[in-house]
């Protein structure tokens, strides 16, 4: 393995910062409080910024001077040029189905170093699950290394994916990359929250996942915890994934090929 990025002891840090802002999420499952819509089925409930209230400043606390990139409150400035550390943040991913006492959500948080993934945890608060990695190190589960899946046939692989925020106003481009997949794996879930789909594509219990225009905050602790595991992530055509998360295809490498064929089937998306 490669030299990580950053000190180890950082990812402990930021392990426990989400564990904190777990707890908060925790105190409020099954009574989510004031509800705001940021769209026509994009919510926000006072538990996403109370959790990235506490997560950034715990991060203000512990790393001065770093960048911030958080779901609620966007990025932060800086005069001249920017910090090489960047913090991107999900203060609570699968927020619909927090409000809506559906028991699968996490808090994710990337560490950047000059534009690539230096560490990423994702922390299930209800099952107490804490997914790490850091780049040259590994990824682990509550402690313990995790790898992907070994399935090489793609009809027996178990796959995950989501809907984008506007299939209402935009159903055709999320059932062109639903359908085309139906008669080609074992299964398809779709669970609302990108980080631990990708989470449990790390730990072998997913063997695909493919979605659009997430965002950056969904994605990159998550695909660092993909990659350190054994798989890849890239966009729909094998390329580099996007920071922004507008193209993602993960797999536990042995199908990523023919994950990318079926992919490489369907018109891709315009930005």
């Amino acid at each position: 393995m490669s030299r990580p990025l950053v000190p180890p002891d950082w990812l402990e840090q930021a392990i426990a910062i989400a564990r904190g802002a777990g707890r908060i999420l925790r105190a409020g499952y099954g009574r989510p409080g004031t509800i705001d819509y940021k769209g026509g089925i994009d919510l926000v409930t006072e538990f996403d910024r109370r959790s990235e209230a506490h997560v950034r400043a715990e991060l203000a606390r512990r790393f001065p001077g770093h960048a911030w990139l958080g779901e609620e409150s966007g990025a932060s400035s800086f005069e001249g040029p920017a910090p090489e550390f960047r913090w991107v943040v999900d203060p609570l991913d699968g927020t619909t189905n927090f409000a809506h006492s559906y028991p699968f959500f996490a808090v994710s948080i990337a560490l950047e170093f000059a534009g690539e993934r230096a560490l990423g945890v994702v922390y299930d608060p209800l099952r107490d699950e804490c997914f790490a990695a850091l780049r040259g190190a590994g990824a682990w589960l509550n402690g313990v290394p995790i790898a992907v899946s070994r399935v090489t046939d793609l009809t027996r692989a178990l796959a995950a994916t989501g809907f984008a925020y506007d299939v209402h106003e935009k159903p055709e481009e999320t059932l062109r990359f639903f359908s085309p997949f139906l008669s080609r794996v074992q299964g398809i879930r779709r669970d609302g929250s990108a980080a631990l789909n990708l989470a449990y594509l790390a730990c072998g219990r997913f063997d695909l996942f493919w979605e659009v225009k997430l965002h950056a905050w969904d994605v990159a602790a998550a695909a660092l915890l993909v990659e350190e595991a054994g798989g890849i992530v890239t966009d729909f055509a094998g390329g580099l994934m996007p920071a922004d998360g507008f193209e993602v295809a993960g797999s536990n490498g042995a199908l990523h090929a023919e994950l990318l064929a079926v992919l490489k089937e369907i018109p891709r998306l315009k930005r």
